[in-house]
């Protein structure tokens, strides 16, 4: 049975989808959480070129006007819209593909060894790839990691100088 949060989510996903297909901008993450007596809806978006503040005032201006009508959130909330950062995550398959080539971190709920044998939960490396469910990684070491991707708990790219 999913919570009211994960509902709350769920619904506003759905309404922020066609919103953000129209403007060519893709749905990074979806957070909601209280804060006191109010609520913070916090969305992360993202795109090929960047996004840019005007990025986000459009999407927060249109899904605001669409969640004032449809009343989801029962109590007082704050709606953010903003990029997921330098340290943006991973969190479809589609995005291993994406930015194969770049420096990622990945977390996985237990131990895992990389071709080595080293047992670690945390991996830091160049992302080669995802290949049938599998994370493909050059670990800074120089070693290389398989992490089947029902493994990993967190994965983010990491700000490369």
């Amino acid at each position: 049975m999913a919570t009211p949060k994960e509902d709350t989510c769920t619904y506003v996903k759905g309404i922020a989808l066609p919103i953000l297909e129209s403007l060519g901008i893709e749905l990074v993450d979806i957070e909601f959480g209280k804060i006191g007596r109010d609520a913070v809806l916090r969305l992360f978006i993202d795109k090929e070129s960047g996004i840019m503040l005007d990025d986000c005032a459009n999407v927060s201006r249109e899904l605001s006007m669409i969640l004032d009508v449809e009343d989801v959130i029962p109590c007082n909330y704050t709606l953010e819209v903003s990029s997921p950062g330098l340290d943006r995550p991973l969190k479809k398959p589609s995005d291993y593909e994406r930015f194969s080539g770049r420096l990622i971190r990945v977390r996985t709920y237990e131990p895992l060894q990389d071709d080595k044998g080293n047992k670690r939960k945390t991996f830091l490396g160049k992302l080669d790839g995802l290949f049938d469910g599998v994370i493909r990684m050059t670990l800074t070491e120089g070693q290389s990691a398989s992490i089947p991707l029902e493994r990993v708990a967190k994965a983010n790219l990491e700000f490369e100088l």
